[in-house]
């Protein structure tokens, strides 16, 4: 009989062969999976638009151009996104531990795909951990515009930005890799890569970041939306938290001291970076003009121009950031308690804040002020009707609106408002050293945000006596005369048809007061407007407006005619600084300079400053001239910055003239006021800077009632007090306190004493003719 297999043994054959079936197909699937994903990686650099090796070398990022000051401070940026690239070299070793630790603790083991990462989401769906890693992401920021809301699309897209990173891997360094996240991530806030971040979220550079505040930007790039600093402190708190953790975890940081440091606050210090904020807005915006005028005439090699906005340009610049800051501070101590003065007075005013106007000037100064405003020019744009455009300035609506304590969120009608913004005070500040034209302080406001007309350049008010040493200095070279000459301070008429006269010209002194003999030094000081008309039919209008001329100002506009002499041209901060700026230079007129030096992002310098000078006057008639204006501030109107006018900062707010400056160096300078205290100008001097400062309305019929208020003493002169008194505290600035600088073998007698001696020995008949008045 035939045996037959037992069925023990068929069943391990059947087993054996369903067994191999699994094994080839697990084998099949295997091997086709990685197929399928070489044919998708293939497909996907084959036929979509993948970046080619140029795109790669060459990411397009938005770099934002560097407003750098003298001492190497950045100042401001301009951009579409606010961000400044910085060198691996320039990221604490615990900044890059952080991301590390949170982000892609493997990142020194792989080559841009983690396959451990990848194979747990892929297992667990993504609940424990997402496989991204950190070249995966930067390819995402770099390569991918908008994730795509299909999930095919979105597919595509991940493996697109898995053979980026792989590509990344190989062209560059895990450093380089690392430190283009760093640069490319937004922290929102306007803050655009690890520079903006520290800067806006810190005050601090990079390299300045501890820890703790490494670990809560590190936490920002799980979803800055979401960890958003100035609107979910806690949460960023956990988020910091989390990071260290994962520090101590990786061995960053021990577990004593992740303790210690999950204790602390954040400790924001949170410093925008907005075109309207941080330091020397007024200037900045100047430099925005003064760059595009700059770009028209410099282009790129390849014939293209430069955008100021993405090109990364650093533009290294004179403006000192402390003395800045100074000056800024400066300007808001003063202005915003002599404005509460302003104020005060304004209560009874019923044409408030005009005065000496009727009620058809003030409708005509508010309807031009409509006509120019954002709101008319908006509504004219979307075709509105001049009607309904009127009406709209009579419709309240809600608004914010500047406040000296911080904006003030109110109701008002636009046209209500116009009258508000038209009631406060402005100013202009200007800074500059005479011997290189470096401008070291530029304000041109009160506040940028609100007020953006720029009171130093732009704007040009009628100047007052500050334009009086112009003719003594023009006397002085012409006539050779002394500070300590005499002339008689009684009144004087120039005739019609002399000078470019039409009719009789007979100015009054300010005072009213006349009689006797005064020296030149006294009359400066006293501002005496008889003794500067004299003076200037001696020398003629043509030779003071040719010495200003040669001093940087536009004279185009300026009347060759005898009234000059009290200050009757519109000239800016800007002419007024540099002309001065000559006197106290022995004579020489230095170009102003705001742009030392242009870098494209490479650092290839583009423009580098040569400073332009010219001789305009002899070092002794420049000399004289500073120790004429040295009396302004011994004995006249600028002699409060002599006295002890109060006793404390604090009486001073409540005076609004008085403060203890009480300076003892040499300073020479000149107040300026104008008809109806329109304008108050003070021009302040020392061997190594020169500073002009401006204070009035908006419009000539805002200003004080009375020339207590309204003179250049009072609304301008404290501000440069409060500014030279904290320049000389500060350590870190360097301006003289010595004496201005003497020619050798100077001819002119200074000493009145000696002066008078000499003349008695010599007798009247050596007086020289040009002196008979």
């Amino acid at each position: 009989m035939a045996k037959t297999a037992p069925k023990s043994s068929s069943k391990k054959k059947d087993s054996k062969e369903g067994f191999s079936k699994y094994i080839k197909w697990f084998w099949i699937l295997f091997f086709g999976g990685i197929l399928s994903v070489a044919l998708l990686f293939l497909f996907t650099a084959w036929f979509s638009d993948l970046p080619d090796e140029t795109q790669m070398e060459n990411p397009e990022t938005n770099l934002a151009t560097e407003i750098i000051d003298s001492k190497g401070e950045t100042l401001g940026k301009f951009y579409k996104e606010n961000r400044t690239p910085v060198k691996y070299d320039s990221l604490p070793d615990h900044l890059v531990n952080a991301l590390i630790a949170v982000e892609d603790e493997r990142y020194y083991d792989h080559s841009g795909i983690d396959g451990r990462g990848t194979a747990r989401a892929i297992t667990y769906l993504g609940t424990k951990g997402g496989a991204s890693t950190i070249t995966q992401q930067l390819a995402k920021q770099f390569f991918t515009d908008q994730v795509s809301s299909s999930k095919f699309q979105r597919a595509l897209q991940k493996v697109k930005e898995w053979v980026i990173a792989v590509r990344l891997e190989r062209q560059y360094t895990k450093e380089e890799i690392i430190t283009m996240y760093f640069n490319k991530y937004d922290f929102l806030n306007q803050a655009i890569g690890i520079r903006s971040a520290s800067r806006i979220y810190f005050s601090k550079e990079p390299m300045e970041l501890n820890t703790v505040e490494s670990a809560m930007l590190a936490g920002m790039f799980k979803n800055s939306s979401l960890y958003n600093p100035l609107k979910r402190p806690e949460l960023v708190k956990q988020r910091r938290n989390v990071v260290l953790a994962q520090m101590a975890k990786n061995g960053f940081i021990t577990e004593e001291v992740k303790n210690e440091l999950q204790a602390e606050d954040l400790n924001i210090e949170y410093s925008p970076e907005g075109h309207d904020e941080g330091v020397a807005t007024y200037f900045r915006a100047y430099l925005q003009e003064f760059l595009k005028e700059w770009i028209k005439e410099n282009k790129k090699t390849d014939g293209s121009t430069y955008n100021i906005y993405r090109d990364g340009l650093k533009i290294y610049t004179s403006i000192d950031s402390d003395m800045q800051r100074h000056a800024e501070d400066a300007v808001k101590e003063h202005m915003s308690h002599i404005q509460k003065e302003f104020t005060k007075q304004n209560k009874k005013n019923k044409t408030a804040p005009f005065r000496d106007i009727d009620e058809d000037e003030t409708e005509d100064i508010i309807q031009r002020a409509m006509k120019v405003s954002d709101r008319w020019k908006k509504m004219t744009a979307e075709g509105k009707s001049e009607k309904d455009i009127r009406a709209s300035f009579k419709k309240k609506t809600d608004m914010r609106v500047f406040g000296w304590d911080g904006d003030i969120d109110t109701t008002m009608t636009p046209r209500d408002s116009i009258i508000y913004y038209k009631s406060f005070l402005r100013s202009g500040m200007m800074s500059m050293k005479p011997q290189t034209g470096e401008v070291k302080a530029w304000v041109g406001g009160i506040n940028y945000k609100h007020f953006k007309y720029d009171a130093v350049k732009k704007q040009k008010r009628q100047i007052g006596s500050t334009f009086k040493p112009f003719v003594y200095a023009t006397a002085i070279d012409q006539l050779h005369l002394s500070p300590c000459d005499k002339v008689p301070n009684t009144q004087y008429t120039i005739e019609a048809g002399k000078h470019g006269n039409t009719k009789n010209w007979t100015p009054k002194n300010s005072d009213g007061s006349y009689g006797g003999l005064v020296t030149l030094k006294d009359a400066l000081a006293g501002s005496i407007n008889t003794v500067t008309a004299r003076l200037l039919d001696r020398v003629g209008p043509k030779p003071v407006i040719d010495l200003i001329d040669k001093l940087g100002v536009d004279t185009r506009k300026i009347p060759e005619v005898p009234s000059i002499a009290l200050g009757t041209p519109d000239l800016s901060i800007f002419e007024m600084v540099s002309a001065y700026s000559a006197f106290v230079n022995e004579g020489v007129y230095v170009k102003p300079v705001i742009v030392t030096r242009i870098e494209d992002k490479n650092g290839t310098v583009l423009y580098q400053h040569i400073p332009e000078t010219k001789d305009v006057l002899s070092k002794e008639a420049a000399y004289v001239t500073v120790n004429l204006m040295e009396g302004v501030t011994q004995a006249g109107s600028g002699r409060r910055l002599r006295g002890t006018w109060a006793t404390s900062r604090q009486d001073y707010k409540n005076a609004v003239t008085g403060y203890p400056y009480d300076f003892k160096n040499p300073i020479a300078g000149k107040t300026g006021t104008t008809q109806n205290n329109s304008d108050g100008w003070f021009m302040g001097m020392v061997p190594d800077l020169v500073t002009g400062v401006w204070v009035g309305g908006e419009d000539r019929a805002t200003h004080f009632s009375s020339t207590r208020y309204g003179q250049g003493a009072t609304m301008a002169l404290p501000i440069w007090g409060i500014y030279m008194k904290d320049l000389y505290a500060d350590e870190n600035i360097e301006v003289s306190d010595g004496n201005f600088p003497k020619p050798e073998n100077i001819s002119t007698i200074l000493d009145c004493e000696e002066f008078e001696e000499n003349n008695t020995n010599n007798g009247d008949e050596d007086v020289p003719e040009e002196l008979d008045f």
